[in-house]
């Protein structure tokens, strides 16, 4: 049996458990995030764990069938896979339940019928048939998403809980020893490259080598290409091999449709887009103008850069199209810090998702940026909202005086507070702002490894 490795969503999965007011779970995400292998981890808490898979148990689908008597289909599908089903005693586990929409529509009807059961349903590409369904019981349905493993999740993978707890006591007035913040740095370089899809960590932790991550992630990249053909029949999965290709290639920019491909309106790679969004391949983070909360009020939704779902299937992405890859991996293991923030758009794709991945897993995350055209362009990498205030998130191993966009957005927008994401250290500085009443600004250092810390500050 393979070994698990331990999420962050194991906490959120035992909260749930122990709810009274608890309802059925829909645990939504990309294809081998680590879905099933979570569930059934956390199966071990409880007597019996019974396991309907949709796509190999295609009989039970008849059990859904004509009016919903949820108790006796219950039932039938413990006789089926021989599995005692009982309130408080027993896991139902409803997986690649996009394969069955008349199961989604009775989720609902185990809250009102058999509360005292738990069930938790997942799925791949389970996004497009919810779309497709009238209604599934919102408001009588727990979501949770889930992710590859953020950095933290990386580092218990690989033993080091001490290093963990010691990023997560230090602050800007606290910074660690360099012993410890230089072994966080050369960590986090391995994450860049293999990435937090649990087979790729899996096989680094078994290994540690490079080529047996990459020969897992090329099966992972495989796989989604043939499930393009899943995804709507309308859709070329051409059109969408191309466009995840062509997002692979601008990690941190903004996307360009032109670029992508010529052979296609822009119309269809925006939708094709749409479809890896729903997915789960990619995140958008749109462009706004960051006056005030909630961001997405003044959202402009035609311009957006785009987060692939990971570092390490990007690089594979790149690999596999020739040698593009290499100057990257290369840069990645032997660059100096300065110049892999400073020229690699691939780190600040990794701190968004870092910062996506370490936000709240019970709602869909929005992401957002800021740009300001004109003579000389100014963005601000991502915004964010801390202490019910905008905050600016600059991706940078500048200097102060090399950060000119984020100074004119708090000139702009009257704030005093921004975080400068680097592999610096933990710091903090201030400066008075003479071009703004000599307003004084301040700009807290956040180490890349300890993006998590992110969520003490709100």
């Amino acid at each position: 049996m393979q070994e698990y490795i331990q999420r962050n969503i194991d906490v959120e999965l035992l909260e749930w458990k122990n709810n009274p007011m608890r309802k059925p779970l829909l645990l939504r995400g990309a294809r081998q995030v680590g879905k099933s292998s979570a569930v059934r981890h956390f199966g071990k808490e409880f007597k019996y764990f019974a396991e309907v898979n949709f796509e190999r148990h295609k009989a039970v689908k008849t059990f859904f069938q004509g009016d919903i008597d949820i108790r006796l289909i219950a039932q039938k599908i413990a006789k089926y896979i021989n599995v005692p089903i009982e309130e408080g005693e027993t896991l139902l586990f409803l997986d690649e339940i996009q394969e069955c929409p008349e199961a989604i529509m009775a989720l609902r009807f185990f809250k009102e019928d058999y509360p005292g059961l738990h069930v938790i349903a997942a799925g791949s590409l389970l996004e497009f048939t919810l779309q497709e369904l009238p209604t599934y019981g919102v408001g009588r349905i727990h979501t949770l998403f889930m992710y590859p493993m953020t950095f933290d999740e990386f580092l218990k993978a690989n033993d080091e809980n001490g290093l963990i707890d010691m990023k997560g006591q230090a602050d800007s007035r606290h910074p660690l020893d360099d012993a410890f913040h230089e072994k966080l740095v050369d960590y986090f370089r391995i994450y860049l490259l293999v990435g937090g899809m649990p087979e790729a960590v899996l096989a680094w932790i078994k290994t540690h080598d490079f080529n047996q991550c990459s020969r897992v992630q090329e099966d992972i990249i495989l796989t989604y290409d043939d499930d393009f053909s899943k995804y709507k029949k309308r859709v070329s999965p051409d059109l969408l091999r191309t466009t995840m290709r062509g997002i692979c290639h601008q990690p941190g920019e903004k996307i360009t449709f032109k670029q992508i491909s010529a052979d296609y309106r822009s119309s269809q790679i925006r939708e094709a887009v749409r479809l890896l969004t729903l997915a789960g391949l990619t995140t958008p983070v749109v462009a706004t103008s960051g006056n005030g909360i909630p961001l997405d009020a003044e959202a402009n939704e035609k311009n957006m850069k785009i987060l692939f779902l990971d570092s390490g299937l990007l690089l594979t992405v790149l690999q596999l199209e020739g040698n593009l890859a290499q100057h990257l991996i290369e840069q990645i293991m032997t660059g100096n810090p300065q110049e892999l923030v400073n020229k690699g758009g691939l780190v600040e794709m990794v701190a968004g998702l870092e910062i996506l991945r370490n936000k709240p897993c019970v709602q869909r995350q929005r992401m957002f940026y800021w740009e300001k055209s004109g003579n000389s362009i100014a963005e601000i990498d991502y915004l964010d909202i801390f202490n019910l205030k905008v905050t600016p998130i600059e991706i940078k191993s500048g200097t102060q005086g090399g950060m000119k966009s984020l100074w004119l957005f708090m000139r702009e927008k009257h704030l005093t507070e921004a975080i400068r994401c680097s592999f610096e250290n933990f710091g903090e500085f201030s400066y008075t702002d003479s071009q703004a009443d000599n307003a004084v600004r301040h700009i807290t250092i956040v180490p890349l490894y300890a993006l998590e810390n992110l969520q003490k500050m709100k």
